[in-house]
C-alpha cells in the first residue's frame, strides 16, 4: 500500500486537533482551512475554542514551540450556545444560512428555533441576524478549551459541517445549472427572432448570454 504524502498526513492530524467549531476567529474560512495553513507554517496559536490545550496539540502535532493564544483571534473561555428570543424571530432564515452545522431550523417567516445540542457556539448567526433575536449564553460555565469540548463533539461537528457544505454546494450547482438552462432558452429565442432588424443588437445580447452561460458552467466544474 503506497503511504500518504507527509504533508497530508500532516493535515489530517492537526485537522483531528482542531475543535471544528468553524468559528473562523482563525482567520480561515474553517478549521480544515487552518489545518492546512499550519501544515504551511502558519502560527499555531489562533483557535480560541480550542485554547491554551489546543495550541499545546497543535505545538505537537507540528514539532513547534508553545505560544500564548493570540489575542487578536479573541480569547479562551467558556463554549457558548446561541438561543432565538421567538417573539422577536421576525423569519428572515439569514441565521438559518449562516449556520455551519445547520443547528437552525425554521422557515421563512416562521419563528427559528437553535437545536441547542448541536451548537458549536461559532456565534457566526448573530451578526447574520437583522433584529439582533439571537442570544448567547454560557454553555460550559467554568470549563474553557477542550474541558469545555470533547473530541465526540469535535467529530458530529466535523460530519455536520461536512453535510452543510455538500448541500449548499449541491443548491448552487442546481441552481447554476437552472440559469444556464433559462440562458439557452434566451440564446434559442434571439437566435429565432428573425424579425430583429439590429443583427449588432442581436450579438450583443447573445454575447452578454454566452458569457453567463460560462461563468455557470465554471462555477458548475468548481462545485
Amino acid at each position: 500500500m503506497t503511504a500518504r504524502p507527509l504533508a497530508t498526513a500532516l493535515f489530517e492530524r492537526l485537522d483531528a486537533a482542531l475543535p471544528q467549531t468553524q468559528c473562523t476567529r482563525c482567520g480561515y474560512a474553517d478549521c480544515a482551512a487552518y489545518a492546512r495553513a499550519i501544515a504551511d507554517g502558519e502560527a499555531i496559536n489562533r483557535c480560541p475554542p480550542g485554547g491554551a490545550e489546543g495550541v499545546a496539540r497543535l505545538a505537537a502535532i507540528s514539532g513547534r514551540d508553545v505560544l500564548p493564544l493570540d489575542p487578536a483571534c479573541g480569547a479562551e473561555g467558556p463554549r457558548k450556545r446561541m438561543f432565538i428570543d421567538e417573539a422577536w424571530c421576525i423569519g428572515c432564515t439569514l441565521c438559518i444560512k449562516a449556520c455551519p452545522v445547520d443547528c437552525i431550523v425554521g422557515a421563512p417567516k416562521q419563528m427559528h428555533t437553535v437545536i441547542e445540542s448541536l451548537c458549536t457556539g461559532c456565534e457566526l448567526c448573530l451578526p447574520a441576524c437583522p433584529v439582533d433575536c439571537i442570544l448567547v449564553e454560557d454553555a460550559t460555565p467554568g470549563r474553557t478549551g477542550w474541558d469545555a469540548w470533547s473530541e465526540d463533539d469535535a467529530g458530529r461537528a466535523r460530519e455536520r459541517y461536512a453535510a452543510h457544505r455538500e448541500r449548499t454546494q449541491r443548491a448552487a450547482h442546481e441552481n447554476d445549472q437552472r440559469l444556464a438552462a433559462k440562458a439557452e432558452a434566451k440564446l434559442a429565442d434571439l437566435a429565432a427572432a428573425s424579425t430583429l432588424t439590429d443583427p449588432t443588437a442581436l450579438e450583443r445580447k447573445r454575447a452578454v448570454i454566452e458569457a453567463a452561460m460560462q461563468r455557470a458552467r465554471e462555477r458548475a466544474a468548481k462545485a
